[in-house]
């Protein structure tokens, strides 16, 4: 190879990693991007996009989900879920999901081995139970700690529903 072969590809190379550097990256995926990525959450994003929370949930934060799966929501009374999808119902739509959503992000370790009431960003709170796995009121954390860019999630496999 001539040197000036091999100063055009230095060059070339140069350049390509100058724009590279440019590239913005690609951000860490939001608690929506993860749950809208994994089927097992189909209905919570169903949901949460009638009740017009997209936006909020893909907000700064950090906001702690506890994130009902596909079978919790399949374990409500027939028809619940449909009744509440009705645009008539959106308000006791957006009652029920802001009751899954905590201000903050708390992760599992900062849970172990205590008790709290905590509040919800509905208004009422929860009861959390660290002491033998998690547990949010009669629900049980199946999987813990996902971390998203604007919060983390929590699986768990009832619905919360407020009073």
């Amino acid at each position: 190879m001539n040197r000036r072969t091999l100063f055009r590809v230095a060059g070339a190379v140069s350049v390509a990693a100058l724009i590279s550097a440019c590239v913005p990256m690609a951000s860490e995926p939001d608690i929506i991007d993860i749950a809208a990525s994994d089927d097992q959450f189909s209905t919570l994003v169903a949901a949460v996009t009638a009740a017009g929370l997209v936006e909020t949930l893909k907000g700064d934060g950090p906001f702690t989900v506890f994130a009902p799966t596909n079978d919790a929501f399949a374990a409500l009374p027939a028809g619940t879920v449909e009744s509440l999808l009705k645009p008539e119902n959106k308000d006791q739509l957006i009652k029920v999901l802001t009751y899954h959503v905590v201000p903050g992000a708390v992760t599992s370790d900062q849970l172990a081995g205590k008790r709290l009431n905590v509040a919800t960003v509905q208004g009422q709170n929860v009861h959390v139970d660290g002491r033998k796995g998690v547990r949010v009121n009669k629900s049980r954390v199946t999987t813990a700690d996902i971390m998203a860019s604007n919060g983390v999630i929590h699986v768990i496999d009832r619905v919360l529903l407020p009073n």
